[in-house]
């Protein structure tokens, strides 16, 4: 009985050692965090793929810019968030929540969009949209943070339709919101990104808006720590997939 109280200390001791030992040699990847991506409620689907090929414990949270840029600088876990709006990403680097400038990835284009078989059109202007939505609204990301919101405001307002047109706005928390109003039928237009509007079968593109109506809508990638870093060296390899899927790649 005397010697008990040791042995078991030895036992304790052999047994820790065993397990450290077993854990040393578990590969880097079943010891490591899984990685945690922001995005941009535009980039699903392609970046579900990117993200489940380079770590298939990975998690990607998305939503409008903005929303992710504030809860970035809230302090919200993360390694790399993606944006579609170089403003927000510029302001996270400005304010020390990263180490490196953010990296321009993507481009995209803005189109009006119907429910597929609604009209398609020539041109457009107030009057023309007003007509076309009659009773109902247009579908847009919320105009002072999600940045399709954004840049639909800004083509608007380059058309002189803003004026008109605020009133009869249906405003949603990311431009996936406004498609999925369009598509449901609940609304007859919606401004959303020529590769949201690829990714569904029930709108279809009734205009294409040109680009120089708008500010250049531009994907910045910000790594937040190391292994973010690392992800988007990944990414840029796979810049196909996102152009099959609308998006169009940056020099």
């Amino acid at each position: 009985m005397a010697n008990s109280a040791p042995a078991m200390k030895t036992y304790i001791w052999i047994k820790g050692l065993a397990v450290a030992l077993a854990l040393a040699c578990l590969p880097i990847s079943a010891l490591a965090t899984p990685l945690g991506i922001f995005a941009a409620a535009s980039l699903q689907g392609p970046l579900d793929t990117v993200a489940a090929e380079y770590d298939a414990e990975s998690t990607v949270s998305y939503g409008g810019s903005g929303t992710m840029a504030r809860q970035i600088s809230l302090g919200a876990p993360a390694d790399v968030v993606i944006l579609a709006n170089e403003t927000w990403a510029h302001w996270l680097y400005d304010q020390g929540h990263a180490p490196s400038p953010p990296r321009p990835l993507l481009s995209n284009r803005l189109v009006l969009i119907t429910p597929t078989g609604g009209p398609q059109f020539a041109a457009l202007d107030a009057p023309t949209l007003l007509d076309a939505l009659g009773t109902g609204r247009l579908a847009v990301g919320q105009h002072m943070s999600v940045p399709a919101g954004i840049y639909a405001a800004a083509w608007l307002k380059a058309i002189d339709a803003w004026d008109s047109l605020r009133p009869h706005l249906a405003e949603t928390e990311n431009v996936r919101a406004a498609l999925a109003l369009v598509a449901r039928g609940e609304v007859p237009l919606g401004i959303v990104y020529a590769s949201d509007a690829q990714a569904s079968t029930e709108v279809a593109v009734a205009w294409t808006i040109p680009a120089n109506q708008h500010p250049q809508i531009l994907y910045h990638g910000l790594a937040l720590t190391p292994a973010g870093d690392a992800f988007l060296d990944h990414l840029t390899t796979r810049i196909a997939l996102f152009e099959a899927a609308g998006f169009t790649a940056q020099p």
